[in-house]
């Protein structure tokens, strides 16, 4: 019998590309054999939703590091962070203003919560990328609706665009709700130059994905409480969607990593931090499009107006990146890249040229017509977009650019939706 994950992932290794992907070990990092610590809840092993040995010692060591109130290991990635971090907001309320750019796991939390979004639109003066809600937005959302009881942003995004968090959570905390943070892609910004992350700027809570660029095995996060009544039925919380049989590895990885970042690893984020502002100024000065206002320093988006094919392009020059969306690439940057692969990605950069499509992306939020709960769990169908006019939609379907669905489920597919996810593709909608 053949291997065909393990061969294919074997040949992908001997490539010897420069990895501006997720995880941030980029491969390099763990010199201990992980698969030696393949355990289980044993004696001596503590366990994740009772912990009371290792595993909250280590949750400890997780909240010093980032300054939290509580700290919650998963090893089911940062959507087991995210179940949990809206089951604890459901304390104060089901109705939740949402920013729309918001993860799929975190709409189909909503359906198995039976939380009622709100959807609040994020704004950028650049139409090639997706940008943030305007915290005078969120103000007038409060004012017009006492039954709100959060806040849910992304942030940073995809693109590494920044939300203005502490001006967030003053708004929060004028009008008593809570500033929930998708920080999944956000982990280090702990550890920059400026202390950018949002337990530090006054969120309530933050679930973050350490793997994605700090160096923690695939599937390792944690959920952070700035807010201390949130943590008395945390755990409990977490049980409810997470598996009973957690990795130890993933632990054992995001163990190394408290290690690493107390010790040395907040020197090396900075000195990332500088090397890629340069990369960053030298893509500005060949004409390079990027995001604007407050962006994560370590985050590379590019517009790629000229190029045919992204990623045979970046694939010529020994890289891998991120993200390609047809128009922009993205590139995760950590210090467990080398000097050659930042110089792989400055000669790849020198070839790219052209003015970028400005073509402003206009969209109105759609009419609904089910919470979301009632159209994931509806039977459904798969039928084309262009004979979806009317119909409603059980999924969150989303163009790229600029990172924002254009229909979520529940909500009725219009003209304007059908153009923008193209009518030769698919979508499931309720029957």
């Amino acid at each position: 019998m053949n291997t065909p994950i393990y061969s294919q992932l074997v040949k992908h290794k001997n490539l010897d590309f420069s990895a501006f992907h997720t995880p941030g070990h980029k491969n390099h990092f763990f010199t201990e054999n992980l698969f030696e610590l393949d355990f289980t809840e044993l004696p001596d092993t503590d366990a994740l939703y009772e912990a009371d040995g290792i595993i909250l010692e280590t949750e400890k060591n997780l909240a010093k590091l980032f300054s939290a109130k509580r700290s919650l290991i998963s090893s089911g990635g940062c959507t087991l962070a995210i179940q949990t971090m809206l089951k604890l907001a459901c304390q104060r309320g089901k109705k939740i203003l949402f920013a729309r750019n918001i993860h799929r796991s975190a709409v189909n939390a909503c359906a198995l919560l039976g939380i009622t979004p709100k959807w609040i639109l994020p704004k950028s003066d650049n139409p090639l990328f997706t940008g943030a809600v305007s915290p005078d937005d969120v103000e007038k959302e409060f004012q017009k609706d006492n039954e709100l009881s959060a806040l849910y942003v992304t942030s940073p995004n995809y693109y590494g665009e920044m939300t203005d968090i502490k001006a967030l959570s003053a708004i929060c905390r004028k009008y008593n709700k809570l500033l929930l943070v998708d920080n999944a892609h956000g982990s280090h910004l702990a550890f920059l130059k400026e202390n950018q992350h949002p337990i530090h700027l006054g969120a309530d809570m933050s679930a973050c994905s350490l793997h994605k660029t700090l160096p923690v095995l695939t599937g390792g996060a944690v959920l952070n409480i700035g807010n201390p009544e949130l943590i008395e039925n945390a755990k409990n919380a977490m049980s409810l969607f997470g598996s009973t049989s957690p990795s130890y590895p993933i632990m054992a990885s995001i163990d190394l990593c408290c290690k690493y970042m107390s010790e040395k690893g907040t020197g090396e984020y900075q000195i990332l931090e500088q090397r890629v502002l340069k990369i960053k100024e030298l893509a500005k000065n060949y004409g390079i499009i990027q995001p604007d206002g407050l962006c994560d320093n370590t985050r590379i988006c590019i517009s790629t107006p000229n190029i045919q094919n992204q990623i045979e392009f970046f694939h010529s020059h020994k890289i891998e990146p991120e993200f390609c969306d047809g128009k922009n690439a993205v590139f995760i940057c950590t210090p467990f890249n080398s000097e050659r692969d930042f110089q792989r990605l400055e000669n790849a950069f020198s070839k790219i040229h052209g003015q970028p499509d400005n073509t402003a992306f206009k969209f109105t939020l759609p009419e609904t017509a089910l919470m979301p709960r009632q159209a994931i769990l509806a039977e459904t169908e798969i039928i084309s977009v262009e004979k979806s006019l009317g119909r409603i939609s059980a999924d969150s379907a989303c163009p790229c650019p600029p990172g924002v669905p254009v229909v979520m489920p529940g909500e009725i597919i219009d003209e304007t939706i059908i153009n923008l996810l193209g009518k030769n593709n698919f979508i499931h909608v309720v029957k």
